[in-house]
């Protein structure tokens, strides 16, 4: 499943250039960009997706799966999908990137509890920004972060600063797996 959606990532997300030409979200310019939506919203990026994210949480005891809205959604969803077929039932979590200011006030949407143990997925890590901010949110309203899964790690050093908050962090494909099928 990984090398069919390495494949699907380098056809539909993964672009490439010899000189820096993509601005990325911490305004650093770079010579690759990976779109992951293209693929974690169609339907075989989500069954690829879903089943390699519940494989890497299929040892723990946790409520839920999510992230920060909208990169971890798809994953998140295709992930607590899988597994209800797999018997082993987690919830789907959204955190949301402006804290809600109307009704109950909170940063996390699911059926969740203080408590709860979670995994936090995140679909691209270049600085680890966002998925610390993931982290502080998820913590605030009370879940425990066990674990934090990366569809792709960029390698520029995001995974190191997510493990000082969270030691167990699994990415599943690299930038250098990625940039190894794009070149052949």
């Amino acid at each position: 499943m990984k090398k069919e959606l390495i494949d699907l990532l380098c056809e539909k997300s993964f672009q490439y250039s010899k000189e820096p030409a993509f601005k990325l979200a911490s305004g650093k310019m770079s010579s690759f960009y990976v779109n992951c939506k293209p693929v974690t919203l169609s339907p075989r990026g989500m069954y690829l997706i879903g089943h390699l994210v519940f494989d890497a949480v299929s040892d723990m005891t946790i409520a839920g799966v999510g992230g920060l809205t909208f990169g971890a959604d798809p994953i998140a969803m295709a992930t607590s999908f899988v597994s209800e077929i797999k018997a082993k039932p987690v919830k789907a979590f959204s955190i949301r990137k402006n804290q809600k200011d109307h009704g109950i006030i909170k940063w996390i949407e699911g059926d969740l509890a203080a408590g709860d143990s979670v995994a936090i997925v995140e679909d691209v890590v270049t600085t680890g920004g966002s998925t610390i901010k993931a982290i502080e949110r998820a913590r605030v309203e009370g879940l425990k972060v066990e674990r934090i899964i990366v569809l792709i790690d960029r390698q520029e050093g995001g995974i190191q600063a997510i493990k000082d908050l969270v030691p167990d962090v699994v990415s599943l494909i690299t930038r250098d797996e990625l940039l190894e099928v794009y070149e052949a």
